[in-house]
Order: structure tokens, then C-alpha cells, then sequence
């Protein structure tokens, strides 16, 4: 068990220097074009496509819905274990309680705790993976938005014009929009 956990460490701290070299890489090449297919590669990691297309004050957005979102994860498993084991136990031990402080419920109440932890389990993770989607979603769409820019320019011009209908001719106003 000791080697599994420096086998994490080496790899984390390996990732970490292949981040680094690739942000290194990515800050010397910023005179080229940017790209929003270069932003939803680096959105795999979340929050990088965020920083790739200068919106880095979106990270800790990103980061706080997955905190929140892998809490509830981690929770909700929690407690689904725990009714489990406890249904489980009461079904192969002639309806006795493993754990006391539900001696109180009946094995059909806990088989619903179950049901209901196990749901909101599932909930959560299919959260999850709606948020990574946004995060996806959030870095292709401002990439593709990186260089519009909106100027002073923008005019909408009211003019009065004569058109003909079958009948006759009726003045109307007619709208021109320029960019």
C-alpha cells in the first residue's frame, strides 16, 4: 500500500510539470491566432480552457461547483453504504439491527433510506458531469468569442420610404441597422 501512494505522488508531481511546461509553452506562442479548438483541448483539465481564453477570474467558479458537487457525492455515498450494510445485515441476521441507532427502523424504512441515498448519489454524479460539460461548453464558446469586440459604431437608423401594394402607395418607415 506504501508504493501506491508514492506511485500517486510521482504522478501527480509529473502531471503537474507537464501543466506547467504546457501553460510555459502556451504564454510564448500567445502571438499567434487564438484558437477555440486550442481553448476545448485545454478545458480538459477544468478551468484551463477558462485561463487559455484570459477569463481566469472563472476558475474558482469551476472549482467551487465541483467542491460542492463532489461533497454531495462523497455524502450521499456515505450514507448509502452505511443503509446497505445495515439492510443487508438485517436481511441475513433475521431482522437484527448491525448498527443500534437504527434498531428503531424497520427493514423496509431502510431499504427506502437506501433508495433514496442511492438516488441522490446518482443525482449528484450525473450533476458532475453536467458541470465538467459547462466547463467544456463555457471554454469553446468564449474561445470562439475572444476576439468580437462590440464598437461605437453600431446605429439604427429610422427612415421614412413610400411602398407599393396593390392598392396604392402608402408611406411606411423602414429601420437599417449598421455594424
Amino acid at each position: 500500500m506504501k508504493g501506491s501512494g508514492r506511485t500517486i505522488e510521482r504522478l501527480s508531481l509529473l502531471f503537474l510539470i507537464i501543466f506547467i511546461s504546457h501553460f510555459t509553452l502556451l504564454n510564448k506562442a500567445s502571438a499567434q491566432e487564438h484558437s477555440p479548438d486550442v481553448a476545448l483541448r485545454w478545458s480538459i483539465l477544468p478551468g484551463a480552457g477558462q485561463v487559455y481564453n484570459h477569463q481566469a477570474w472563472k476558475v474558482p467558479i469551476i472549482y467551487g461547483a465541483f467542491a460542492g458537487v463532489g461533497y454531495f457525492i462523497y455524502d450521499n455515498y456515505k450514507a448509502m453504504r452505511l443503509f446497505k450494510d445495515e439492510y443487508l445485515y438485517r436481511v441475513n441476521n433475521n431482522d437484527q439491527p448491525l448498527n443500534e441507532d437504527y434498531a428503531a427502523y424497520p427493514t423496509s424504512n431502510i431499504s427506502e433510506l437506501y433508495n433514496s441515498y442511492n438516488h441522490s448519489f446518482q443525482l449528484m454524479v450525473v450533476i458532475a458531469v453536467g458541470v465538467y460539460g459547462l466547463n467544456l461548453l463555457d471554454a469553446y464558446v468564449f474561445g470562439h468569442l475572444f476576439d468580437f469586440t462590440i464598437d461605437d459604431d453600431i446605429s439604427l437608423n429610422f427612415t421614412p420610404s413610400i411602398q407599393p401594394t396593390p392598392t396604392g402607395w402608402y408611406p411606411t418607415i423602414g429601420a437599417s441597422l449598421s455594424f
